[in-house]
């Protein structure tokens, strides 16, 4: 990977992802994860899913950036994300992601809106730094994983060592994950990858309707 995809891939990157568990903390809070097994089942579950969907996203996006269709992809992650809870989610990362990213690169082409969906954003800010559309599918796949892994140290004292492991071992699916979200990236947007995550729909509605909580997804 190139050193602006590496960039945008670090979680020290300000583009908000510090403040979403990515469905981690419902999941705690249910008794789904409660260890490093549990949350390794998770992450897989989530990578083959969300990730997947995330990473097409973010391919198409980066790969039409010259093109203005933003709208469109914006519409087509709406269609992928039934959630209520999600797609606001979603669209205060990719706000967050968006103001940052306009900052590190301010003369490249953005969407106009500025609260696109977080897989729309990444591929905006892949091509804006001059990433690959194959790139920016391993950045988002990558995330989809990551975020929830380090939110799992935070809610239930893991070890951060073990819990790097369970990422290490999880290398090859999202590598798999994002080249198979990217082949369908120069095609119809219809095309991009559409599997669902109902367990993860029902944990983000549950989580918006908890008082106190860590994460804001």
């Amino acid at each position: 990977m190139s050193g602006a995809a590496l960039l945008l891939a670090d979680a020290r990157f300000p583009g908000g992802g510090h403040a979403h568990s990515g469905g981690l903390e419902p999941a705690a809070t249910a008794g789904a994860v409660t260890d490093l097994a549990s949350l390794e089942v998770f992450l897989r579950g989530r990578l083959r899913t969300a990730g997947r969907v995330a990473a097409g996203l973010a391919a198409a996006a980066c790969a039409h950036a010259g093109d203005g269709r933003w709208s469109e992809l914006d519409a087509e992650a709406d269609a992928r994300t039934p959630s209520p809870a999600q797609r606001e989610a979603s669209r205060r990362q990719g706000r967050a992601l968006l103001r940052a990213a306009r900052i590190a690169w301010p003369d490249a082409n953005w969407p106009a809106r500025t609260a696109p969906h977080h897989a729309v954003a990444v591929g905006a800010a892949a091509a804006a730094a001059g990433c690959a559309p194959a790139e920016a599918a391993v950045i988002a796949a990558y995330q989809s994983v990551a975020g929830p892994a380090s939110a799992a140290v935070r809610l239930l004292a893991l070890d951060p060592m073990r819990a790097t492991a369970v990422l290490a071992r999880l290398a090859a699916d999202v590598d798999d994950t994002a080249a198979r979200a990217a082949a369908c990236a120069a095609g119809p947007l219809s095309d991009l990858p559409y599997p669902s995550a109902p367990a993860l729909d029902l944990l983000a509605e549950a989580h918006v309707r908890v008082e106190v909580r860590l994460f804001e997804s």
